[in-house]
């Protein structure tokens, strides 16, 4: 009889406790290594080393495992032109003297929200699919936890600040450079920022206190906080109700308030005789609008479909979830580009000089 826990060594005989048996370094001992253990190929014994307890595994996307190569195309291509058109952005408003204007302000810092976002999720997916490195530690996983979920409660909050910008702009538009400058503006900007932080670092520091499970692999791309919080064996009731809660307030107050200063908006529209006026106002507002129903409706699908939604395959509320974090950032610069004048023709004008290195003025049509 052998006890399950001892190994023979094929060197000496003896048998030893396999806890501690040393892998025989030569080609011929390897050999009655995996006789003697009924091993039938070499790399075999690199899996018989235990899982690092410090590290998680992103799986990916389930079920599309080998589909991974041709989801890679258009989540880079998508964040590929993410990049360059918040970049663009960000250049033409800090580079023009002319657009240093409340309104262009909140363009930069939805800009820099939206790289943010797509920043802290698209690239490790991108390893997943293309080299296959799904390990990440920790702290790794908490530190993207935090990123992700901070920048999109910020994002939040500028989308309302953008909508308080439009109902004054609109509503009062006499007052509109007493009650909102620029330094205003950042100052709310820092009201949100410092929102963003104080809502969602409670939730990586609740989860590190958790013991952890056997089982390491999270089902996703990115450490989601309840894809994550599965990952503990402990009670994570607090963490599920901290979450959701958060998850509310956010979506829930901040689409009160944008929904109550369009309907104010709207409501001022229409008492507006002039039909450019009238004509102009709603422009304004469509590109908005549109950013908002791109910025929410994936937010709070994906939200409620991880604690809701058993009967949805993995797959697709994974699929969902990460164009939540491509769509939008790589059409809010598009959107605010086409709808608005200004911003548009400076971007003209640089495009212009680039493709006609000689030329110095640029006139728009």
């Amino acid at each position: 009889y052998q006890h399950p826990s001892l190994i023979v060594d094929t060197r000496t005989g003896h048998r030893i406790p396999a806890a501690v048996a040393i892998v025989p370094k030569t080609e011929r001992h390897l050999e009655h290594f995996l006789d003697d253990q009924h091993i039938n190929h070499p790399m075999a014994v690199f899996n018989l080393t235990p899982a690092d307890p410090s590290t998680f595994t992103l799986s990916g996307i389930p079920g599309l495992e080998t589909a991974h190569i041709w989801i890679s195309i258009p989540f880079s291509t998508f964040y590929t032109i993410s990049l360059l058109g918040n970049c663009t952005v960000l250049f033409v408003v800090g580079t023009e003297q002319t657009l240093y204007k409340p309104m262009y302000q909140l363009l930069c810092m939805l800009a820099l929200t939206d790289i943010s976002m797509s920043t802290s999720v698209v690239p490790k997916a991108l390893c997943i699919f293309w080299f296959n490195l799904k390990g990440i530690t920790v702290g790794g996983c908490l530190t993207q936890m935090f990123f992700l979920h901070a920048a999109s409660v910020m994002q939040s909050a500028v989308l309302v600040t953008m909508a308080f910008d439009r109902y004054v702009a609109i509503c009062d538009p006499l007052r509109y450079a007493t009650i909102l400058n620029n330094a205003r503006i950042a100052k709310l900007g820092l009201l949100g920022l410092i929102r963003a932080v104080l809502f969602i670092l409670p939730m990586p520091l609740l989860l590190s206190r958790q013991p952890f499970c056997a089982n390491h692999i999270i089902p996703h791309t990115y450490c989601d906080h309840i894809a994550v919080a599965k990952m503990f064996c402990g009670d994570i009731t607090v963490n599920r109700l901290y979450g959701l809660v958060i998850a509310l307030v956010v979506v829930v107050l901040d689409l009160m308030l944008i929904a109550l200063s369009y309907g104010l908006i709207i409501r001022t529209v229409f008492r507006i005789s002039s039909k450019k006026a009238h004509q102009k106002a709603l422009n304004t507002c469509t590109a908005h609008i549109c950013v908002m129903l791109m910025s929410y409706t994936p937010c709070l699908f994906s939200s409620l479909t991880h604690r809701f939604g058993q009967g949805i395959a993995p797959h697709i509320h994974i699929i969902l979830a990460n164009l939540y974090f491509l769509i939008p950032p790589m059409l809010n610069p598009i959107i605010y580009g086409v709808k608005t004048k200004e911003l548009r023709d400076k971007v003209g004008k640089y495009t212009f000089r680039m493709c006609s290195p000689g030329a110095t003025d640029f006139k728009p049509a």
